[in-house]
Formats: structure tokens, C-alpha cells, sequence
């Protein structure tokens, strides 16, 4: 697939693998990916932060493969954590299932989520390719 995205890493700023500085995105449609809960496709909530988390992230990349597009053109991920939790373990389960695909993330320690026994929520912003024939 095309990448549509451009990772912005300023070599006057601290670098970090797990993450870019910022994007830029190329494409001129826009894909908001909701909040991600670690919910399965029967909507029950998985057990943990490590599987509420890569299933959160599982989620994220199945809208963004009905919206036609996939990880490689995120241009941001939000990472809601429950207070508490171990972000460095929501990481490490994230990025099994995220793959090599470096884009601007914000984490967030929050004090409680909408959904009750969620400890993660995810959401993205994405750049669409342009549908095929389109002007």
C-alpha cells in the first residue's frame, strides 16, 4: 500500500523508536478513528491491560481497513490509560500488534473511561488514499 504520510523526526529533538514527532499527511481525506476499547467482536471486554490494549489497537486497524487505508497513514494515536496503569506494558503489547509503523502518539493517564472495566482507549487520525478514478 502507498504511504500517504511523511514521519517528521527534527534532529534537535530527543529521538524515540516507539514514536515520530510528527506527520504530515499527503492525502486530502481524513478518516477519525473513534475511541478504541479492548473489546472483542462480541463486545465483551478482554481480561488485562496487555490484551485490553492490543485488542483496542486490532480495532483501530480494523476501521482503518474499511476505510480503505492502514497504519503506515496514521498520522496520530491517542492512548487513554486508566490512572495506575503501566504505560511501558501498553506499549509493548501495542506495538506487537501495531507493527513498524512510526506515528505521532499521545498518551494520557486518566482518572476513569466510559466504558466500566476498561483500563485502554484508542483513538487515530488518518489519511485516506484516494478512491481509484477519483479527480
Amino acid at each position: 500500500m502507498t504511504r500517504f504520510t511523511t514521519v517528521i523526526n527534527p534532529e534537535n529533538l530527543a529521538g524515540n523508536p516507539a514514536f515520530a514527532q510528527g506527520v504530515i499527511t499527503e492525502a486530502g481525506r481524513t478518516i477519525y478513528v473513534g475511541g478504541q476499547n479492548g473489546v472483542d467482536t462480541t463486545g465483551a471486554l478482554v481480561e488485562g491491560l496487555e490484551a485490553q490494549t492490543a485488542q483496542a489497537i486490532r480495532n483501530v486497524l480494523t476501521v482503518l481497513e474499511a476505510a480503505g487505508t492502514g497504519p503506515e497513514n496514521v498520522a496520530r494515536l491517542s492512548i487513554h490509560l486508566l490512572d495506575g496503569s503501566d504505560p511501558r506494558a501498553a506499549f509493548a503489547a501495542s506495538g506487537a500488534v501495531w507493527g513498524n509503523h512510526p506515528t505521532a502518539i499521545t498518551v494520557l493517564l486518566v482518572s476513569g473511561l466510559a466504558r466500566p472495566g476498561a483500563l485502554v482507549e484508542i483513538d487515530a487520525i488518518a489519511t485516506v488514499p484516494p478512491r481509484t478514478g477519483a479527480a
